[in-house]
């Protein structure tokens, strides 16, 4: 672009400059804005050059048949960091040229309208959005815009909470909760939220289902339970549950899936004796459980279980006592297949959900309402079963001979 100035000119716009030194931003911006104009509208003359197979005024064999050029007419696009860019879109007489240009850039905006409404969901306001999204690409996205997109997410969000799962055969299931701090009418509110992940039969993982509720009360385990199999879960296809001691739960899940066992999460038994054995013996103690649940079956594990009843008896017995409550369903894993063992002794499989739902929403501190809870939450659910696809359980088969040796060498007990 030609610019001609006299020389009184130019001694005023640079004292204009000077003063106001963003007015050179304007200049070059407006001047990016023709270029890029008029550089896409070019690219699009291209591309219906490439579509009717001849250059402007070119008679050819090979062009579509009965097709010609027809004008083009004006379009205002807002593009990343420029703003509102004047373009020529060029057409042809049948209507049936379409620019790729635009469409790429126009899904850019939506993507960045989604981008936006995740950011509301995590409590930041319309109005604030709205800015944002001016500074981002040039135009002004307006708060009835984001509210709308919001919508819609919640809308899917919803389809995919209460989902159909008849066609999905569960094999086992991981259940647990965790809290979160939720704004509710104006006050926080510690809420947790229950988690079920199940198992299929060729060991892929997904999400079943997410509720809030208390998840110490049998009654909100009982209703989530329900609500699964209203929704297709077959419950004689579920062989196993593997939970951590949360009161109620396991009675709830033997009354709801009477087909199938209870895994306790050995973490959290380890955790529940070492809470009542003295510092100096922790050690110790600690080396005895690992032999037993890491033992090479299960008649091994309870010979270990019966030395370690007759070693801290006498010093622990409340430790003794404990385990001796909870030793049958630790040890339930041995009744499935060996290649299965290192994924169903423990909850780690759905805690590890539960850590990226709380590193996730660390940095907003308080979740603006169960809503926008769920939505944030079935995001990452649905990311982490993408990341599930290739980390199937079982699917440390072919390692077995190797993992057997290290447990040997390093977890078998000094009887």
């Amino acid at each position: 672009m030609k610019v001609e100035l006299s020389v009184p000119e130019a001694v005023e716009m640079f004292k204009a400059i000077h003063k106001q030194p963003e007015m050179i931003f304007d200049l070059i911006r407006a001047d990016v804005k023709e270029t890029v104009g008029h550089y896409l509208s070019t690219l699009m003359q291209r591309e219906l050059t490439e579509f009717l197979g001849r250059e402007r005024y070119e008679r050819t064999e090979t062009a579509v048949h009965n097709n010609h050029r027809n004008g083009s007419y004006a379009r205002d696009f807002t593009l990343k960091g420029i703003g509102p860019v004047a373009l020529r879109v060029p057409r042809d007489r049948r209507g049936e040229f379409k620019p790729t240009v635009i469409p790429r850039c126009k899904r850019y905006e939506d993507d960045l309208r989604q981008d936006l409404c995740l950011m509301f969901l995590t409590g930041i306001s319309t109005r604030t959005l709205s800015l944002m999204s001016e500074k981002l690409i040039g135009r002004r996205i307006s708060p009835g815009e984001i509210s709308k997109v919001n919508g819609e997410l919640i809308e899917r969000v919803e389809q995919w909470r209460s989902r159909d799962l008849s066609s999905i055969r569960i094999k086992y299931v991981f259940i647990d909760g965790v809290t979160f701090s939720m704004r509710i009418e104006g006050s926080i509110e510690k809420v947790p939220v229950l988690a079920v992940i199940g198992v299929t039969e060729d060991g892929g993982k997904l999400v079943l289902g997410l509720q809030s509720g208390d998840k110490e009360s049998a009654s909100t385990w009982r209703e989530f339970f329900k609500d699964l199999k209203v929704r297709g879960l077959t419950k004689d296809s579920i062989t196993l549950g593997i939970m951590d001691g949360l009161p109620g739960l396991e009675s709830v899940f033997a009354t709801e899936f009477p087909q199938a066992q209870v895994q306790r999460c050995q973490v959290h038994v380890a955790r529940n004796v070492l809470a009542k054995v003295p510092k100096k013996l922790k050690q110790a103690v600690a080396d005895d459980l690992r032999s037993i649940f890491y033992a090479s079956s299960k008649k091994k594990a309870m010979e270990f279980f019966e030395t370690f009843q007759q070693h801290w008896r006498k010093d622990v017995p409340s430790a003794v006592a404990c385990l001796e409550r909870s030793i049958d369903s630790c040890l339930t894993f041995f009744s499935f297949p060996e290649e299965e063992w290192i994924s169903l002794r423990t909850t780690n499989v759905i805690e590890r959900l539960n850590k990226e739902f709380k590193r996730r929403t660390k940095p907003m501190e308080i979740v603006a309402g169960e809503q926008a809870c769920y939505t944030l939450l079935a995001f990452i659910c649905i990311k982490m079963e993408l990341h599930w696809r290739s980390n199937r359980i079982g699917k440390v088969r072919y390692n077995l001979p190797v993992l057997k040796k290290i447990i040997e060498n390093n977890f078998t007990q000094n009887c």
